[in-house]
Order: C-alpha cells, then sequence, then structure tokens
C-alpha cells in the first residue's frame, strides 16, 4: 500500500536530505511547483531521480491551466477554464469538445515526463465572489461546470490520467482566501447541496477518480473545515455521493487548516475524517512533524491510492504524432488569444 504523505522538495534538483525523505514507506508522493521547473529536460531527471529513490511514489501538481500552471516554457499554454464557459453559453456542443482536447493536451504533455496526476478540474462554480477560485472555474452555472467538466475529465482519462475534483464541497461562494484566512459558508444544506454539490455527485456517479476537500467551515452544517470533518467526508461524500476514489487532503500549511491545530494534528484529524493522502507543502518542518506522526502510529497507508494509479495507461511515446495534438494545441492558442 501507498504511504499517505506528500510533500515538496526546494529546488531544480534532490538533494541528500530529499533522497533520503523520498524513501521512508510513509512518503507515498510529491508535489512539484514552479520553482522544481526550469526545462523540459530538467524535469525529466528530476522525476527520474524522484523515482529511483521510491519507485511507486504518486507524483503531483497543478497545471490546471491559467494561472494556475506550474510548468511553462515548453509546456503548451492551457487557457483558464473559464474562457470555456464563455464559449459554452453560446455554442455548447463547442465548447465540450474543447473542454475535452484541453484535458487530453494537459493530461498528455505532464504523462510524458513522469509526472501522475495534475489536480484537476476545478469543480467549483463562478459566483463572482472569490477572487482566488474566479475563472479557474468553468463557469457559474451547475449545469454549464458538470458538462464542460465532464468533456475535460473524458479527455483525461483518455491520455491516461487519473482526475481529481477540488474543493468538495464547493469553495466558490465564499469570498476569504483559504491559503491565508479560515473561510466560513454560512448557507444552509439545501443550498450547498442543490448547487455547488450538484456537480460533484453527478461526476462521483461517471468516473471521478479522487477528490480534494475545501479547508472552508460550511458552519450550517458542521463546525469543522470539510477535510476535517467526518460528515461531508464519510457520511455525505461516502455514503451518500457513494464515491469510493481517493481524498486527497488540501495543504495541511495552509491557514484555513489551522483549526485543526498542531501539524501532528492536522495529520491525526484529516485521517480520522477519510483522508487517504495528506498535503504538507513549503514547510519541511511541518512535513517532518506529520512523517514522525505517521512512524509513530504505523499507518497502514490507502489501498485506493494504488488502485487509482493502476487504471492509469501509459505515456505516449510519440505524443507530437497523435493526430489529436495539432487539434488540441489550436484549441489552446485560439483560447488563450480570446
Amino acid at each position: 500500500m501507498s504511504g499517505c504523505l506528500m510533500l515538496d522538495v526546494e529546488g531544480l534538483s534532490l538533494t541528500d536530505e530529499d533522497r533520503q525523505l523520498l524513501k521512508d514507506p510513509q512518503v507515498g508522493g510529491l508535489i512539484l511547483f514552479a520553482r522544481n521547473f526550469e526545462s523540459c529536460e530538467q524535469l525529466d531527471a528530476l522525476v527520474q531521480d524522484i523515482r529511483r529513490c521510491n519507485p511507486e511514489i504518486l507524483v503531483a501538481v497543478d497545471q490546471e491551466g491559467g494561472r494556475v500552471q506550474r510548468f511553462r516554457d515548453g509546456f503548451i499554454r492551457i487557457p483558464p477554464m473559464g474562457k470555456l464557459g464563455k464559449v459554452y453559453a453560446t455554442e455548447p456542443e463547442r465548447a465540450c469538445e474543447m473542454a475535452e482536447q484541453l484535458g487530453w493536451l494537459m493530461a498528455s504533455e505532464l504523462l510524458v515526463y513522469g509526472v501522475d496526476i495534475s489536480f484537476a478540474p476545478v469543480l467549483d462554480l463562478d459566483f463572482g465572489r472569490s477572487e482566488v477560485i474566479g475563472d479557474r472555474a468553468f463557469a457559474a452555472s451547475k449545469e454549464d461546470v458538470t458538462a464542460l467538466s465532464t468533456a475535460f475529465i473524458a479527455g483525461m482519462h483518455a491520455a491516461g490520467m487519473a482526475a481529481t475534483g477540488k474543493h468538495f464541497p464547493g469553495h466558490g461562494w465564499v469570498v476569504a482566501d483559504s491559503h491565508h484566512e479560515i473561510p466560513r459558508d454560512e448557507r444552509g444544506m439545501a443550498e450547498i447541496d442543490s448547487q455547488d454539490m450538484a456537480v460533484f455527485r453527478s461526476l462521483a456517479a461517471t468516473g471521478l477518480d479522487a477528490v480534494m476537500p475545501a479547508h472552508v467551515i460550511y458552519s450550517q452544517v458542521d463546525q469543522q473545515p470539510a477535510g476535517f470533518s467526518e460528515h461531508w467526508l464519510q457520511q455525505v461524500l461516502r455514503t451518500d455521493l457513494n464515491f469510493d476514489g481517493v481524498i486527497f487532503s488540501d495543504d495541511l500549511t495552509m491557514e484555513g487548516a489551522s483549526v485543526a491545530g498542531d501539524y501532528r494534528q492536522r495529520a491525526e484529524r484529516a485521517l480520522q475524517a477519510g483522508c487517504d493522502m495528506l498535503l504538507v507543502c513549503n514547510d519541511r518542518a511541518a512535513a517532518l512533524q506529520v512523517l514522525d506522526y505517521l512512524n509513530d502510529i504505523e499507518h497502514q497507508g490507502s489501498e485506493r491510492i494504488a488502485r487509482m494509479l493502476a487504471r492509469q495507461k501509459p505515456a505516449q511515446e510519440a505524443l507530437r504524432a497523435d493526430p489529436r495534438w495539432q487539434a488540441a494545441l489550436q484549441t489552446a492558442r485560439l483560447l488563450m488569444e480570446s
């Protein structure tokens, strides 16, 4: 079974300390950031070194498109998903075709360099309130978001990449940024269920591979942020939505996670709530505290992560020979220029 800690490294290559850390059986994932990328050749060498330390590790990145695209030089610029929503308003069939092409393109480029997953797509609704979500969302309408994200995921799956929907049950209503504040959503369950969560419900039934919960307190439902809430993860997601995929915590170093206590307590509460993998980013001391906690309790890891990766296809060896490449490239360029 895979270890449940996903951490990060500081530079363009691994240090001896990084290599030793990645060999710990409790480390099951590594997330890459823009600081870890200089060129495609460097990325390839870095990922190969990571896998020499831990052949089974899950390598991830946030490569949504728009302002959240960590790898740029040498990669195609993926437009923000909100541009697809604008096309959908007048040409829904064409917009869904574009979404599928972009999902395939994003996933294919990453898989060629050994990156297993991008934490995408964003399933939040754009209520026009949240700057941190904004045009990362496909649209404001749950119907539009469902249609476009379904097509985007189909493209990811065609390339061989698992899809992670975020941020369950919906981050678009709150104004506060959970990276720096503790957001509170004061809406009742009926409103959340009929709007934001409708997207997750639909996709949970049609093959969504993983979910990342929000560090948001939905105060009329539970006093814990969704990522630390047994109600949201066990009752609503697992039982009501019948979701059996992977649950990734959002980054436990974010301010929205601070209500759960120190880092050992955050890890404990996230696991108790039902998270399969814990992200601890941009704070090596925090990651080491969580690692010590996992070793102290002799955590057994999660079979769901291994199952998710086993369903992936191998990356294409001749990506640019695929007839879908030029069509997807033209779509990306068209939307970036619009």
